[in-house]
């Protein structure tokens, strides 16, 4: 039992690194971690002997290791997450008649783990496997909503404050990247929009991956209230207007608190 602090202090690090957009100096993981420098020196070390984390002597910063890849990598044969989920998915199937899928944080991107739809359906471009920025996404902005502010800063650097009007899809120096021309062009935008994803419970996202198209998605959260994955619901928007959008959402936040217990979470105090 002595360990256990020693072992908790080193899964935060790997967390601190694994949401991180790069290596990080070993300074900012203890201000991070609110650890003494010399405690993180000696626990940086030890982690990097069993190839958890890696040194990069030149930029005097500290990355995930090889360790950390077959960690994951295993998780990926596994498929636990998936596992919980995909009963689930197929009861909000069945409940609201319309495709849904398993979301989770990549970065700065959402990356499809899995998806479930009525038969004769027809499929979306987010299909398992592909991976689309977060903040286009009903399920990217989701989970965007329950991050530190700073965690979603360090996702979206450099970001200019405004869009210019007239502006054609895709990306422009300093912006967001856009596939419909729709969705937040700035951090201060996307804050805004998340500040009422979060105070709502879901969040929604209206034709900005597929035009036509409206999705609705709520978050699951781990043991620590972190924000694990999202259930997505993807439906044509003139088979539910707006006004239908607070009653579809209901179903979809029970199927998110569903994954909570199953990930024997907690949602956010």
């Amino acid at each position: 039992m002595n360990q256990v602090p020693a072992a908790r202090r080193a899964l935060a690090v790997l967390r601190l690194l694994a949401a991180a957009p790069g290596p990080l100096p070993a300074s900012a993981i203890a201000r991070s971690l609110g650890l003494p420098r010399s405690s993180t020196y000696h626990l940086l070390a030890a982690m990097a002997e069993d190839g958890f984390v890696t040194s990069i002597p030149e930029e005097r910063r500290w990355g995930l290791g090889v360790a950390a890849f077959e960690v994951g990598s295993a998780y990926l044969r596994h498929e636990p997450l998936e596992r919980m989920a995909r009963p689930l998915l197929r009861r909000l199937v069945d409940r609201v008649g319309e495709i849904a899928q398993l979301g989770v944080l990549h970065g700065a991107e959402t990356l499809y783990l899995l998806k479930e739809q009525p038969p004769g359906h027809a499929t979306l471009v987010t299909d398992v496997g592909v991976r689309m920025p977060a903040q286009l996404t009903a399920s990217g902005r989701s989970m965007l909503a329950h991050l530190p502010a700073a965690q979603v800063r360090a996702l979206f650097p450099g970001r200019s404050p405004g869009r210019s009007p007239g502006r054609s899809p895709g990306r422009s120096p300093g912006r967001f990247v856009d596939r419909t021309g729709r969705g937040p062009a700035s951090l201060r935008e996307l804050r805004r929009l998340l500040a009422e994803d979060a105070r709502r419970g879901w969040a929604v996202e209206d034709g900005h991956i597929t035009e036509g198209f409206a999705s609705i998605a709520a978050c699951a959260f781990d043991h620590t209230a972190h924000p694990t994955a999202a259930i997505t619901v993807t439906f044509r928007r003139e088979a539910h207007p707006p006004e239908t959008w607070p009653a579809l959402a209901g179903p979809i936040r029970d199927t998110a608190a569903a994954l909570t217990t199953r990930l024997t979470g907690r949602a956010p105090g």
